[in-house]
């Protein structure tokens, strides 16, 4: 046969370091900053590119209307975060730059910049090393589709865009009682954020434009910007309630920027699914072995196989399978056949073996998995299983012949989770990004949520706020 048609075992090795150390995103980015920004020698300007490790720093838009906190929150992200915060009136004070001098006298005279002008400043400010290096947050930009579009094509792309949102009147009699520190550019309010110190309050000044119809003027304008500027960051905005306390809406912003989306780098998913009997593990298992062509791994299952297939496994473990030990001591020489030697090496160090591994613990009430599994019975005629209360037998006739298998007994069945549950929290220590779920509900319902579990990343392990721990300038 020839050897060029031939299939080609890939070694386990190369995908676990693939996945590890996100090859395909580190190719994906440098391939897209080649051809955004088309350097004339593409070695040199990849090698920077890579020295600088810049593909993950913040790149987060905050949008809302006036009144909603959004400049609030932003700086509370840019102090949280390390990041650069970026807006009109920070664009056009910058010093040193004739560009940003004509922003100001355009301003100044008009009190709005050209569209063409705004994104130019942008382009110059994101090219400092500052913004390279750590990352950026955009107040209020863009304001319309025609801004978010000149964006895009300098290639500019968020990875986060919030949007605050808040009932009209909520917003108005906010912006009545908006005050500004001219001295620090901080935002105070007469009812909600009024500061203690008199010398704070003596100088505070009310902003132009907080007028009732001018904010609902503005409020109007602005929502006939924002029907058109969300098409332009799909699958990446995250709206939030701005009414409610600050701190809260904060916290939801953070964790939001602090999440990684989806990656598009093909992946093998390697999933575990723990819990005690009747919790749902094989209904689960085979619901996704047949949404992504997974191979279902049962350990009972393959218990059974070896004893039935009569070979030298199976004659090892028939004085064991009766017995309750079976699974305990047999259990892992089936696995390190049915898998991978060199995951089961990892995991047996361990390891999980590679990023992709999820592993999901199904949480059940006892009273809940006696009713799942002591009213299970099967028909000796046909072998067809029936539940009592769920999916009950056709004909009195049929359900006169019903038997129970003996492991069904309410007896064996708290053995059986007794067993579980003494080896759990050492499961549970050893799979510390394990998710757990509520397994008493619609078995759909469960799968949805496993199946969020399983393409999505886990989270990142950035350092962040404690849970009592104030944003930065709140104080309790």
């Amino acid at each position: 046969m020839d050897a060029t048609t031939a299939p080609h075992r890939i070694p386990p090795e190369m995908p676990q370091y693939g996945e590890a150390n996100h090859i395909f995103e580190l190719m994906q980015n440098l391939l897209e900053q080649l051809l955004i920004q088309q350097p004339k020698d593409p070695i040199p300007f990849m090698i920077k590119h890579l020295q600088r490790d810049s593909d993950y720093v913040p790149k987060i838009v905050i949008l809302g209307p006036p009144a909603s906190g959004k400049t609030t929150i932003a700086m509370w992200l840019g102090k949280h975060l390390n990041s650069n915060l970026l807006s009109v009136e920070s664009l056009i004070a910058k010093e040193y730059s004739s560009l940003a001098a004509d922003a100001r006298t355009h301003y100044q005279k008009f009190q709005t910049l050209p569209d063409v002008l705004l994104v130019r400043l942008l382009q110059e400010r994101l090219r400092e090393e500052d913004c390279i290096r750590r990352g950026w947050i955009l107040d209020g930009i863009p304001e319309t589709r025609e801004q978010a579009l000149l964006i895009q094509t300098l290639g500019v792309s968020p990875r986060h865009v919030i949007v605050l949102s808040a009932p009209d009147t909520v917003l108005i009699e906010r912006n009545l009682g908006k005050r500004i520190d001219p001295q620090t550019g901080e935002i105070y309010h007469t009812t909600f954020d009024w500061p203690p110190e008199s010398e704070i309050q003596d100088r505070l000044i009310a902003p132009a434009g907080i007028s009732e119809g001018e904010t609902a003027r503005r409020l109007l304008e602005y929502h006939r910007n924002m029907v058109r500027i969300l098409p332009s960051y799909p699958k990446i905005v995250k709206v939030i309630t701005a009414d409610q306390p600050c701190v809260d809406v904060f916290y939801q912003a953070l964790t939001y920027v602090q999440t990684v989306h989806r990656s598009n780098a093909p992946f093998t998913p390697r999933v575990l699914l723990c819990g005690p009997v009747g919790s749902g593990k094989s209904l689960q298992a085979a619901l996704l072995a047949q949404k992504y062509g997974l191979v279902n791994v049962c350990c009972g299952q393959l218990l059974k196989e070896a004893v039935a297939d009569k070979s030298k496994y199976g004659e090892m473990i028939r004085p064991f399978f009766e017995k309750e030990t079976a699974a305990t001591i047999t259990g892992p020489i089936l696995l390190v056949r049915k898998l991978s030697l060199t995951e089961v090496a990892l995991v047996a160090q361990g390891r999980p073996a590679g990023p992709r591994w999820r592993v999901f613990f199904l949480n059940v009430p006892f009273d809940s998995i006696i009713e799942r599994l002591t009213l299970r019975r099967t028909d000796p005629v046909t072998g067809e299983r029936s539940h009592l209360m769920y999916k009950p037998p056709p004909t009195m006739e049929i359900q006169a012949r019903l038997l129970q298998s003996p492991k069904d007994s309410e007896e064996q069945i708290r053995l059986r989770m007794e067993l579980f549950y003494r080896n759990s929290a050492e499961l549970q220590e050893f799979y510390r990004q394990a998710i757990t779920l509520n397994g008493d509900q619609d078995p759909y319902t469960v799968f949805e949520y496993i199946e969020s579990g399983v393409i999505n990343p886990l989270p990142k392990k950035v350092p962040g706020l404690r849970a009592k721990e104030y944003p930065p300038g709140e104080q309790s």
